[in-house]
């Protein structure tokens, strides 16, 4: 009797540990509220259109699969395939009823008062997407109204699918069919369509299978008429029908016992002898850390020698996944190194004294002056682009919120008149981004940054020919004249123009319209380069003027803020132009002095629409005050950085390192001062970088941390040089091994071409062409609500990730020679 007790007891012990470990095939809504299984998740709602730069393909429904977001927008549209700027449905609420698994988004379409909700519901390994109206679709949306799911080309390319058992191939380059809507305007037709659509069936990562219970299923390419677009599946919402009127099931495949394949992040580059080594690996949450670990040297016969193994340490949690690091800080010979773990060997990195030396200069030598606005710029045999905008600019309209965060107030504060030609303003700068404006705010703070890294490293390399005169540029050609010099040149002469034709600073220059806003290629064929003349037809040109309206729009309210930081820049510039173009320096210091004189003797002026219009008052305003406090040694900028110094609305953490240029300017009681509040906020820091394993503050925003980190790391670097024994300079190498590959998601060196594996497509000029510039430094990962770190590698077209900005590469600059600096201290 006791005996098959003993055998029962055990039986049922083995059945419950048996459950316990079962692989569970149906989907739960988890804690974070998002639908989940080993290998894929659906995203409802979490996400949201970005309403200041339209459509960022982040929003709606979206679906993780074997931990790839391949698709997004699941939502109801307009469009066939929605473009960037097209209507976007404004957010009224999501219910989430945990018990029965399901969502509800409500959103409506206040142009049309069209209202709907979208539910989204668990059924098995499958979910259940519906849309759901109490009204009919109004009339002015039957035939455009309906449920579109979007999915990542590159995730498809070379793939087939079927509709309704149809074979068909998705194309690699869009090439039709295209259709005129009853509109007028040119829209894809689709490439195919049926109540059930399998995306990839030969692919165990990607196949996926959507029912429709309502309405056929439409396939289009969305990059037919935009090169961001994405694949789309879509259908329309009925007519005359309310309740239920779009069902979908979807079907995602998994693979058995899936799990994410462990990350090894480390610096692509290599690491100097003497510095810290530290890899982070990042597991399935599935996983165990506890693995071995090895660090291998390899020999010009392609051997390899064990140097060094060990067992992870289990840092713990981190989003949705599970870390680990090895420290081989230890090792020290120089070499080329790789690391093994399990079946899968990193790429090649090295160990070696003069790592840094020529780290940054990609982005000297390529990526600055391809940016380079209003002058041609040639390599070899190849231009990047030509003389473009020589037709800048024409006054902007008042009162007018225009795109890209840009706008100007209800007077034009310049003698110029709405749509009147601004002379003198097409000359230095540099395109933003991965667009083609001038944002005054971007180039000031370039200027400043390339001038600390001037006056900090003494750089003085040559490696390019810059002739204003001639508005020529010729990469890989030296001219007997320092490189960042002629950079910051390049910039200050952008900044003393609009004080020149405006009398101020101004927001900046853009386009027009959005037709040329989304202009890809060279720079020079966004417009004629001519100055528009309205008594001129399109037609008609006399060589410097024409009658097509194409020229830039210069966008000219007064800003207090942005003044004090244009005067910051050109202060700096004064400085560093001093022997190099003694006129323009001498021009840059007096404008400046003007500028601080002007401002102090009124009420400052406010202007915050977008963000084109300056920082933080107070922080630009002391900016000001330290440049020109260094130029002069005038006691009445001392006077006023004191002022702000003690200010309770300053945001020290944010200019902490600011104070310490004025170190030398300042008595022994403020340095004790500045020591103080450096502590305090130090201590009230931590959490931010202690809560990941990477040890630099990791942003959440709609636009990746990269410049968060280098901007902390290069802090940390001028508060350990100010402050040894009380800040260590560990932040400054984990800032500059985070944007080299030590970053979450991935081990891609964000700087393209620098590091073995790095960026190789950027949102940049070129990104059409899925390319790169080198030298250029892209925003980097993106955590995407509630926890899904992101940065694409064979997609360009995602701007918060991969849009390489001009400041980011100024600030890597200045922190590769900050990391040099800290290596070579006696």
């Amino acid at each position: 009797m006791n005996s098959t007790k003993i055998i029962i007891g055990l039986l049922l012990t083995f059945f419950v540990i048996a459950c316990s470990n079962s692989t569970n095939t149906d989907l739960i809504l988890n804690e974070k509220e998002y639908y989940e299984k080993q290998g894929v998740n659906y995203i409802v709602f979490t996400n949201w259109y970005n309403g200041s730069f339209g459509d960022e393909k982040m929003s709606g429904i979206e679906i993780i699969h074997h931990e790839v977001r391949t698709a997004t927008n699941g939502d109801v549209r307009i469009h066939n395939t929605p473009e960037q700027w097209d209507a976007i449905p404004k957010f009224i609420e999501r219910k989430v009823d945990s018990i029965n698994s399901i969502i509800e988004a409500s959103l409506i379409y206040e142009e049309y008062n069209f209202k709907y909700t979208i539910r989204s519901e668990a059924q098995g390994d499958a979910m259940l997407i519906s849309v759901n109206i109490e009204n009919p679709v109004p009339d002015a949306l039957l035939g455009k109204a309906g449920f579109n799911l979007e999915f990542l080309p590159a995730e498809y390319f070379e793939k087939s699918y079927l509709a309704d058992g149809i074979p068909g191939v998705f194309p690699l380059y869009p090439s039709g069919p295209m259709q005129i809507n009853n509109d007028g305007f040119t829209e894809p037709k689709a490439l195919a369509s049926g109540a059930t659509f399998t995306l990839a069936p030969e692919s165990p990562e990607r196949r996926i299978t959507i029912e429709s219970s309502i309405g056929d299923i439409s396939l289009y390419d969305g990059r037919n008429k935009a090169q961001n677009g994405w694949y789309v599946l879509r259908t329309l919402i009925p007519a005359n029908k309310t309740g239920k009127v779009v069902e979908w099931k979807i079907t995602a495949n998994t693979i058995d016992n899936w799990k994410k394949k462990p990350t090894i992040a480390y610096s692509q580059l290599g690491y100097h002898p003497n510095q810290p080594k530290v890899a982070v690996v990042e597991f399935d949450k599935t996983d165990k850390v506890a693995q071995n670990i090895q660090l291998l040297k390899l020999d010009e016969n392609g051997n390899s020698t064990l140097v060094k193994s060990s067992k992870l340490i289990d840092w713990g949690k981190y989003l949705r996944y599970k870390y680990g690091k090895f420290d081989f800080s230890d090792v020290e010979e120089e070499g080329l190194y790789c690391i093994e773990l399990g079946n899968q060997k990193t790429a090649t990195f090295r160990i070696q004294k003069d790592i840094y030396n020529n780290a940054w200069q990609p982005s000297l030598d390529v990526y600055l002056p391809v940016q380079m606005d209003h002058m041609l710029i040639n390599e070899a045999y190849r231009v990047w682009h030509g003389k473009s905008h020589m037709d800048d600019a024409l006054q902007a309209p008042l009162n007018h919120e225009h795109f890209d965060l840009y706008a100007q107030g209800p007077s034009t504060d310049t003698p110029y008149k709405p749509g009147e030609h601004i002379p003198g303003l097409n000359v230095g700068g540099w395109y933003d981004a991965g667009d083609y404006d001038i944002r005054t705010q971007t180039q000031y703070h370039v200027i400043t940054s390339m001038v600390e890294a001037w006056e900090d490293f003494g750089i003085d390399r040559d490696q390019t020919l810059v002739d204003q005169t001639r508005r020529y540029v010729d990469l890989h050609h030296p001219d007997g004249k320092v490189d960042i010099l002629q950079q910051i040149e390049h910039g200050a002469l952008a900044l003393i123009a609009q004080h020149r034709s405006c009398g101020h600073a101004i927001p900046g220059i853009i386009v027009g319209n959005i037709s040329q806003y989304t202009h890809l290629g060279d720079g020079v064929t966004m417009t004629d380069n001519l100055i528009y003349n309205s008594r001129m037809s399109e037609l008609e040109s006399n060589g410097f003027e024409s009658g097509v309206f194409d020229d830039r729009w210069a966008f000219t309210s007064r800003s207090t803020a942005l003044n004090y930081g244009s005067a910051a820049g050109l202060a700096a510039s004064s400085r560093a132009l001093k022997n190099h173009n003694t006129s323009l320096s001498n021009e840059c210091l007096q404008t400046s002095i003007n500028v601080w004189n002007e401002e102090h003797s009124k009420e400052p002026d406010i202007f915050r629409v977008g963000n084109t219009t300056g920082g933080n008052l107070l922080q630009e305003e002391l900016k000001a005050a330290i440049e020109l406090l260094i130029c002069t040694n005038d006691q009445q900028y001392t006077k006023r950085i004191l002022e702000i110094f003690n200010s309770k609305d300053l945001r020290f953490m944010f200019v902490s390192d600011l104070f310490l240029k004025v170190l030398p300017y300042m008595d022994e009681n403020f340095k004790n001062e500045l020591q103080k509040k450096v502590v305090e906020m130090i201590e009230e820091g931590k959490t931010f970088i202690t809560e990941n394993p990477y040890g630099v503050p990791i942003t959440r925003g709609g636009w990746a941390g990269g410049g968060t980190v280098m901007r902390y790391a290069i802090s940390n670097y001028k508060l350990h040089k100010a402050f040894p024994d009380l800040v260590d300079a560990t932040a400054t190498f984990n800032g500059l091994n985070f944007v080299l590959g030590c970053h979450p998601g991935s081990n891609v060196s964000f700087v393209s071409g620098i590091g073995t594996v790095s960026k190789k497509v950027g949102y940049g000029m070129n990104r059409a062409d899925y390319s790169f510039i080198a030298g250029g430094v892209v925003p980097g990962v993106i955590v995407m609500p509630p926890d899904f770190p992101e940065n694409k590698e064979n997609w360009p077209f995602l701007w918060g990730e991969n849009e390489y900005v001009i400041p980011m590469s100024s600030m890597y600059i200045y922190l590769v020679h900050a990391v040099n600096d800290l290596l070579n201290e006696e």
